[in-house]
């Protein structure tokens, strides 16, 4: 076991070595290290699900709650740069201090002999065999115990894959929401719509409020509610909104919050995430009652780095982490909102196991020069393999492959005029690699 004050890099080395897989979805395994570290939040927890718009939805609640005051915890994934993004506290990004004392509590329970001897029909027949957590298993319930010792007064936690068996999900919750539902990690979720969403649904609670925020339900979302007595309020059913020039207005439940500022997150979509996070507010009123003040601040101060975020100077820079056929096509209709530009670049990197034909296709008709790059990870596709995809779909455009996300992007900015813009999109890996590379290549 590792010594109280290592260091967070040597605790998240220890954490992607420990366990033999890198995702194994199931509770029973976190749960047990949950009851031994008696991780039993008494403020509201929020949970939030989905395909895509869980980071903008987590991101929003924040800063309208903070605004309103509460002390908020935050857990979220993946990070771009530092691991100490996952967890923050007060919009304070927990310390190395904070999450190596969490790692070593949660180390403990993990690995207490004693585990087993609680009760021996629900650990099972060896008795000394330490309990077994993934990266992101053991990440999420230190994120808890963060929480907890620093006194939060709401906490919001992200899922990370799927919901039903996400580790997150192990923890009862006042409310859920499911952001989207698209094609994604079919590997592990199922091959429709409809199976992906049954996962997702997961998240429900008995007699709590289920937020829906995309207007096309799947049958799996309102099955499930109504199978276990959630309250299922969807988009366009229970809440909705309406969009004006400058403003617009959310109309919920039993109220309506007018004259709202267009939310500080870019993108066509943010109106469906916006509404999403305020019907969540509107079920936890009587315990975390939010004035309209805290939510036009929270609105017009929310930040998220890396989604549709355009990085001032010229030429335009936009860095989007869209990496499945949803999130390209928002990414495609936003930049069709923009002003129209000279030419387009795309820094283009990939993971292998995602849909990278139908990403591609998404964008194809927005991108003048391809810039394909590999990632350094070992599900990154290879610029063969992505140059492949593009030239199967019929791309009559400049393809132009670089070994590096760095190396693409310099080319970019040594080619691109100032009435250019330049895209960097298709994974989480992307755009971290773009942003470390910014200073270098003076963008910022």
């Amino acid at each position: 076991m590792l010594a109280k004050h290592s260091a967070l890099s040597d605790w998240l080395d220890y954490l992607e070595t420990k366990h033999p897989k890198a995702i194994e979805l199931g509770l029973e395994r976190v749960a047990k290290v949950k009851q031994q570290l008696g991780l039993n939040p008494t403020f509201p927890v929020i949970v939030v699900g989905g395909t895509n718009g869980k980071g903008s939805v987590c991101a929003m609640l924040e800063s309208m709650l903070h605004a309103a005051g509460y002390r908020v915890g935050c857990y979220t994934s993946p990070h771009l740069l530092d691991y100490n993004e996952r967890v923050r506290i007060g919009q304070r990004q927990a310390s190395d201090m904070e999450l190596c004392a969490a790692f070593e509590r949660v180390e403990q329970a993990r690995t207490a002999s004693h585990l087993q001897n609680t009760d021996s029909h629900l650990w099972g027949k060896d008795e000394l065999s330490e309990v077994s957590l993934t990266y992101f298993e053991f990440g999420t319930l230190a994120a808890m115990q963060c929480f907890i010792d620093q006194a939060v007064e709401v906490a919001i936690l992200e899922v990370g894959l799927g919901g039903r068996l996400d580790a997150v999900n192990v923890f009862d919750h006042d409310c859920a929401v499911v952001t989207s539902i698209d094609l994604d990690h079919m590997e592990y979720l199922g091959d429709t719509r409809e199976e992906i969403a049954f996962e997702k649904a997961g998240i429900f609670r008995v007699g709590k409020v289920a937020v829906f925020g995309d207007m096309d339900v799947p049958i799996t979302i309102r099955a499930q509610a109504q199978h276990i007595g959630a309250q299922l309020w969807c988009l366009s059913e229970q809440f909705s909104f309406t969009a004006g020039a400058q403003q617009w207005n959310y109309h919920g439940v039993n109220n309506t919050r007018s004259a709202l500022p267009y939310p500080a997150l870019r993108g066509a979509f943010q109106l469906h995430n916006a509404s999403a996070a305020l019907a969540a507010l509107d079920a936890l009123k009587n315990k975390l009652p939010v004035s309209m003040a805290a939510v036009r601040r929270g609105l017009v101060e929310v930040v998220l780095p890396g989604r549709f975020q355009i990085v001032p100077g010229r030429p335009m820079l936009i860095l989007d982490v869209a990496h499945n056929p949803q999130a390209a096509r928002s990414l495609a209709q936003n930049l069709t909102d923009l002003p129209p530009c000279k030419k387009t670049f795309a820094v283009f990197a990939m993971l292998k196991d995602k849909d990278m034909a139908s990403v591609a296709r998404a964008l194809k008709g927005q991108v003048d020069v391809w810039l394909v790059a590999g990632i350094a990870a070992p599900r990154g596709a290879t610029t063969a393999e992505l140059s492949s995809v593009l030239y199967a779909d019929g791309v009559k455009c400049a393809v132009l492959t670089f070994v590096t996300v760095t190396d693409a992007l310099q080319y970019a900015c040594n080619e691109a005029v100032e009435n250019d813009r330049i895209i960097a999109f298709g994974s989480f890996y992307t755009v971290a690699e773009v942003m470390r590379a910014q200073s270098m290549l003076r963008l910022i």
